[in-house]
């Protein structure tokens, strides 16, 4: 590939070119930790590799190789979007990642759970209870970053939890507990989605949405990073932990002898932990 003079052009995931902003990368590399010596040797090292149509996901890969270089935990954060989607191919790790996630607002959580409704019964993803609230997730899980929740699943979703909203009231099942529903997709929602939820008292909860209680968020306040992050694990590693239910680093770290399943080398069993306890940490 040959560079060109002036600004370079970039292909998003959408097939849209924009021109590449330095600034952008230089936010999401700072919002993974990274330190500002850190920062200028990853956009460098970008800048010297890029030409004209490059992709924004090889972009990606050029700066998490770059940083994984200077920092794993820095590495691990700035991978937490393509983490999550590396979580499937099936919705349940992701289900059980949310509940996590719930967990640490003081919620008693349970997964998978069949629910009455006062017309139909309900799967219901997530259940959460403490004190006076009572809380109803569904996790939409999707392995493309294009993939959009639109306000059909909204819709839909609302539906659900309302039919056992009412029969918890006919029944009296509440006892004064705030029925709360919940939307959780791991990419975005749509602006009718967003709006419907708003409007309807649908909690929606997506990368980055809402402002400061998005997953992103979430995930770097809690320090719940999900065991994709870790560029130690093979998928197939990875895959075979979260069909055992374990999904956090944090489990690894708590309790490093659930990898003895892996058979792993002496070596990488102590990668794969040093890597977890430092992203955690």
């Amino acid at each position: 590939m040959t560079k060109t003079e002036g600004p370079i052009k970039v292909r998003k995931n959408t097939g849209e070119l924009v021109t590449f902003d330095a600034v952008k990368l230089a936010e999401a590399l700072r919002r993974s930790g990274a330190g500002e010596e850190e920062i200028e040797k990853v956009i460098q090292q970008v800048k010297s590799s890029i030409y004209e149509g490059i992709t924004t996901k090889k972009i990606y890969q050029l700066a998490y190789n770059q940083l994984r270089k200077l920092s794993n935990r820095s590495a691990g954060r700035y991978k937490l979007k393509k983490a999550l989607l590396e979580m499937g191919p099936t919705g349940f790790p992701f289900e059980l990642f949310v509940g996590k996630l719930i967990e640490t607002e003081g919620f008693s959580v349970k997964t998978g759970q069949l629910i009455r409704g006062r017309c139909v019964q309900h799967e219901v993803d997530v259940v959460g209870i403490k004190p006076g609230e009572i809380l109803m997730a569904e996790c939409k899980f999707h392995q493309s970053e294009g993939v959009k929740s639109d306000v059909k699943i909204s819709l839909y979703v609302h539906s659900r939890f309302d039919d056992i909203k009412f029969r918890y009231e006919d029944e009296h099942l509440n006892q004064q507990s705030r029925f709360i529903p919940m939307l959780v997709t791991n990419t975005r929602f749509t602006e009718d989605a967003r709006q419907y939820g708003e409007c309807a008292g649908l909690r929606l909860v997506s990368w980055d949405y809402p402002a400061g209680h998005s997953l992103k968020d979430l995930i770097d306040r809690t320090g719940l990073y999900p065991i994709t992050v870790l560029k130690s694990l093979n998928k197939q590693e990875a895959a075979s932990l979260m069909e055992k239910g374990i999904v956090l680093c944090k489990e690894i770290v708590d309790q490093p002898e659930m990898l003895n399943m892996l058979r792993l080398p002496y070596r990488r069993f102590n990668n794969v932990v040093q890597e977890a306890q430092a992203l955690i940490r």
